[in-house]
């Protein structure tokens, strides 16, 4: 078994066992373990890059198919995408940094749209052609297609990296830090956000914790992992946010009652009436707004299920 990647200890032990609860990809279980040096938790074994390109199913990433109900969720996400926004502009206007500001796993690239919107040069990486192309046609975003260690842009270029919900999914968290501090410039801005293993909702559900998210999720992070990862990479950090309107209550609610996730069912293929696709995005957002009080709770106590970091350079 490999070292861990934060403290480089040889041991584990086992946690839990999990599945892919939310797509179905795979009917294996698979083991989750923690260091006992660290506690940082990862699936072991890790699955071959083969086996882990089948476990994203087509249409992964956000893609509205024109349909009333998609026009509504996709007036839903810009609204709850606004706190990431402001996160990052705050961040923006700190660092007095000009140039690109670099989205990496953009996905369908709304967000770097809504950057665009607020006139920052906001560009995207995502490692699917189709979802790069549908950030340029759909978001009018430019996209790199590929892996931010071969990035195309020079170093020192970028004002601002983000990654949102990124660092769990790659086999070599510290490798993608350090090609974000080559890219950035001397004053500019990383933005991370990574699933807390440190919140209620995994003390609670275990497994069951759409955090978890295997066998996608490679990496279990709590917030003293990132952080240690991120001063290892040679950065510090000035800001945290443990609450996210879009992820926090959302994934309170599709841990509770996965097969009512809109983007599961249509990635699944579920058939579906118009009647009934709209019965189950209700009680979906009825969830949501039930989590609500609950998530904003575990934040406020430091525990919320996501953790948003703003990080420099070391000085």
């Amino acid at each position: 078994m490999m070292a861990c990647l934060a403290c480089g200890h040889a041991g584990f032990r086992a946690l839990l066992t999990a599945t892919d609860r939310l797509y179905g990809t795979t009917p294996r279980e698979f083991r989750i373990v923690a260091c006992e040096g660290c506690g940082l938790m990862r699936l072991a074994p890790l699955p071959t890059p083969e086996d882990l390109a089948r476990y994203y199913p087509a249409h992964y990433w956000y893609a509205p198919d024109g349909s009333f109900a998609a026009g509504l969720e996709e007036r839903y996400r810009r609204l709850v995408l606004r706190d990431h926004v402001r996160f990052v502009g705050r961040a923006l206007a700190a660092c007095g940094e000009s140039g690109p500001v670099l989205d990496v796993g953009c996905g369908g690239g709304l967000f770097p749209r809504l950057l665009r919107e607020r006139g920052f040069a906001a560009i995207g990486l995502d490692s699917s052609p189709e979802a790069a192309a549908l950030a340029w046609h759909t978001n009018g975003v430019p996209v790199f297609c590929g892996d931010l260690a071969q990035s195309p842009l020079g170093a020192g270029v970028c004002a601002g990296i983000t990654m949102f919900h990124v660092l769990e999914h790659v086999y070599d968290p510290r490798a993608y830090l350090a090609a974000a501090r080559v890219l950035l410039k001397p004053h500019g801005r990383l933005i991370v956000q990574v699933p807390n293993a440190a919140c209620w909702q995994f003390r609670l559900l275990g497994s069951r914790w759409n955090g978890v998210d295997a066998p996608r999720h490679l990496t279990d992070f709590r917030a003293r992992d990132l952080e240690a990862l991120l001063a290892a990479a040679g950065f510090e950090v000035l800001r945290r946010k443990y609450f996210s309107l879009r992820d926090n209550p959302a994934g309170l609610a599709t841990s509770l009652a996965p097969t009512l996730d809109p983007m599961a069912r249509r990635v699944r293929g579920v058939q579906e009436t118009p009647p009934a696709r709209m019965l189950k995005d209700l009680a979906h957002f009825m969830l949501i707004a039930a989590a609500i009080p609950f998530t904003l709770l575990e934040a406020a106590c430091h525990a919320g299920s996501t953790v948003m970091i703003e990080a420099r350079k070391a000085r």
